[in-house]
């Protein structure tokens, strides 16, 4: 059974996995700003590729459910990584957004990261459970 894991250290484990969440945002698509344009239909898209948003994703799976792993309690792994990467996303897409919707934006990633993030909380939980490893 893991030991016990003070407020402290929570606290600290939620900053390191806000930290780290910003970086992954930088990482992956925070540097691209060019949008791509198909030579056939003229169809514009981007500025991220797939490939981006996948590592990403997974960049953000690994960090929650590592952070989780070595005792650092949902709560705050979750409000450190949804934190961590809307504040940097949020930062960067208002810097060169002229019409304001990266409000928008900032409130989908919120909402998506919030359920994404209970639901590998969740996931990490019932397993860790299940193999009789309670959090302290």
């Amino acid at each position: 059974m893991a030991a016990k894991r003070g407020v402290l250290f929570q606290g600290l484990a939620g900053v390191l996995v806000a930290l780290l969440s910003a970086l992954t945002w930088f990482a992956w698509p925070g540097w691209d700003d060019e949008y791509q344009t198909d030579p056939v239909t003229g169809v514009e898209s981007g500025p991220y590729e797939a490939w981006q948003v996948a590592g990403c994703v997974v960049s953000l799976l690994i960090l929650l459910v590592v952070a989780e792993l070595a005792g650092t309690r949902p709560l705050p792994a979750s409000i450190g990584l949804i934190l961590g990467f809307v504040t940097a996303w949020t930062a960067d897409a208002a810097r060169s957004d002229t019409t304001g919707l990266f409000g928008v934006g900032a409130i989908m990633l919120l909402f998506g990261l919030t359920i994404g993030s209970a639901m590998v909380s969740g996931l990490v939980v019932g397993i860790r459970d299940r193999r009789g490893h309670r959090p302290s």
